[in-house]
């Protein structure tokens, strides 16, 4: 039977962003607002903010990576790493990318992981792959003890890595979530995946569902995978205030991506400016509104190449009447206008 890697520790990191991003409420709410106009059409089109500089061994996005894949329950309340409920999600066959890099040193926490340890950095990309999709193809089993251990070999013992009828089977998975665990597959493999353990039973083979994958053939098989392109997309993003969002602290959550997220600017009324991610929580902004005290807001949305969504499309909305004296619900979605 295989062996599913400890979540506890990682649940409690998934919602580690959202517990700093509360810390960051003013200590008194606002009055309840009114909606502000805009004062200038939203038109300029600045450059898109640089990502930070990934790792030397994380995946680029044209290669084919190859790793271990362990799995879990499901993402932490109210959020995942992502800034998501689970419930809200595109999909729930969704995966967890390493935060960090850290094949030496077991006890690195820092989020987001700074400049100066670039190299520290897992796939994670301090959230910038927040809403991508990989695909995922199942490789060899271990026949034999595959339990994350450190310093240890991922498969010992026993007969070593083996082909199987599972091998090639395929599953397209939403990053929704981050592993940092102390383990050695969260921070000696940097191709590590965590897979939604309902999904494993999902992958299919010649067109059809494995069915049995899991429990009785998985012990963190080996896997490869890629970034690929948001599956079937239409429509166009969604926009939700996050819990305890209010005038004073206006964090929303960006969602249904057509290929992820690496940034989001907002309209002041005169002129774009780049907006703050919320810790690493990669589909969360902080914004500001279109007119000095008002509950207006455009924001646009760069994607995972630093295009603008939608050819550039802006997204206007107004704080919810209901949440004057901040958001009491995890996700809050907002009707907009686009120009």
């Amino acid at each position: 039977m295989g062996l599913m890697r400890s979540t506890h520790a990682r649940r409690w990191l998934s919602v580690l962003g959202a517990i700093c991003l509360f810390a960051l409420l003013p200590p008194t709410a606002s009055a309840t607002p009114t909606a502000a106009a805009t004062t200038a059409t939203p038109t300029a089109q600045a450059a898109a903010t640089p990502a930070p500089t990934p790792a030397d061994d994380t995946p680029a996005d044209d290669t084919t990576t190859t790793g271990n894949a362990t799995h879990f329950d499901g993402l932490g309340t109210p959020y995942g790493g992502c800034g998501i409920p689970q419930a809200d999600l595109d999909s729930q066959d969704f995966v967890a990318l390493n935060v960090f890099n850290t094949p030496d040193d077991p006890d690195y926490n820092t989020r987001p992981v700074p400049a100066q340890d670039a190299a520290k950095m897992g796939s994670w990309q301090n959230g910038l792959n927040c809403g991508r999709w990989v695909r995922v193809n199942i490789g060899d089993y271990c026949d034999g003890t595959n339990d994350g251990a450190w310093n240890e070999p991922f498969c010992r013992d026993g007969g070593g890595w083996t082909a199987d009828a599972y091998n090639g089977a395929t599953l397209t998975m939403l990053v929704a979530d981050s592993c940092a665990d102390p383990n050695a597959w969260c921070r000696q493999d940097p191709g590590h995946l965590d897979l939604a353990t309902g999904s494993l039973n999902r992958f299919t083979l010649n067109g059809s569902p494995v069915g049995d994958l899991y429990p009785d053939h998985w012990n963190n098989r080996q896997i490869s995978w890629s970034f690929v392109p948001a599956p079937d997309y239409s429509g166009d993003i969604s926009v939700a205030f996050m819990q305890n969002a209010s005038a004073d602290w206006p964090a929303v959550s960006v969602n249904h991506l057509p290929n992820g997220i690496h940034g989001v600017d907002y309209f002041d009324g005169g002129s774009w400016h780049s907006a703050s991610m919320n810790s690493d929580m990669g589909q969360s902004y902080v914004l500001q509104p279109d007119s000095p005290g008002g509950t207006q807001y455009t924001i646009r949305v760069y994607d995972a190449d630093g295009d603008l969504v939608q050819g550039g499309r802006t997204y206007t909305f107004d704080l919810p009447s209901d949440c004057g004296g901040g958001c009491a619900n995890a996700y809050n979605p907002v009707s907009y206008t686009t120009g």
